[in-house]
């Protein structure tokens, strides 16, 4: 086993040990939000002033709308983690996207094959399907232990936001690709900065979410 794939497990784990503590206690979810948001926004700024060098309007309108974004996605998470039932269907889709990337990683390394895309060399399109795979599955695994039913319209929802994560995924690979980055950061031992962590959950939970507004 690699160093670095040591690193990423062990990075793993606490991550989602830290998911547990984020679902019991709203206090610690909003100074994890800050803090995340922040270095986020640091992280797409170091990339927008290479892809934009000399333009600086660019780089403000880019860092201005992603700051809108996160803040919004930050804000909204938030404000509806305080409803114990929305707070639960929040994290079912978060975990759903988590999943996703679990498997395009696994799916992607075992079986390899063609690339998905040009944008992302990495990617491939076992790894695409894994990612539909495992999201479906752990979705309705979830969903049979807290409902005892199985209601198909959920096989969407996972659906939706595992191809949000991926595209998330792309659009920020997309950008990485033309800073001449490997990593949006550092911050995360194995894993590279928060962007590369939460690059596919920042399109898929909003997707998901919205899949599940508009089904129920």
């Amino acid at each position: 086993m690699s160093k670095n794939l040591k690193k990423r497990i062990y990075t793993s784990i606490v991550l989602l040990v830290l998911l547990l503590l984020l679902l019991m206690n709203n206090y610690l979810l909003g100074y994890f939000l800050i803090i995340f948001g922040v270095i986020s926004m640091l992280e797409f700024s170091k990339m927008t002033v290479i892809i934009h060098k000399n333009k600086k309007l660019k780089q403000f309108l880019s860092n201005l709308l992603f700051i809108i974004y996160i803040f919004s996605f930050c804000s909204i998470f938030l404000v509806f983690s305080s409803y114990f039932n929305l707070k639960i269907l929040i994290f079912l889709i978060l975990i759903t996207c988590i999943a996703s990337d679990i498997g395009g990683f696994v799916c992607g390394k075992i079986f390899k094959g063609p690339k998905l895309t040009k944008i992302s060399p990495n990617k491939t399109i076992s790894g695409a399907i894994g990612s539909l795979i495992f999201s479906l599955v752990v979705l309705s695994i979830f969903i049979f232990y807290l409902t005892k039913n199985l209601d198909p319209y959920f096989l969407i929802i996972g659906l939706t936001t595992s191809i949000g994560c991926q595209l998330g995924d792309l659009f920020f690979s997309f950008m990485k690709r033309k800073s001449l980055l490997k990593d949006t950061g550092n911050f995360l031992p194995g894993h590279g900065g928060v962007l590369d962590r939460i690059d596919g959950i920042l399109l898929g939970m909003p997707l998901g979410f919205l899949t599940l507004l508009f089904i129920y």
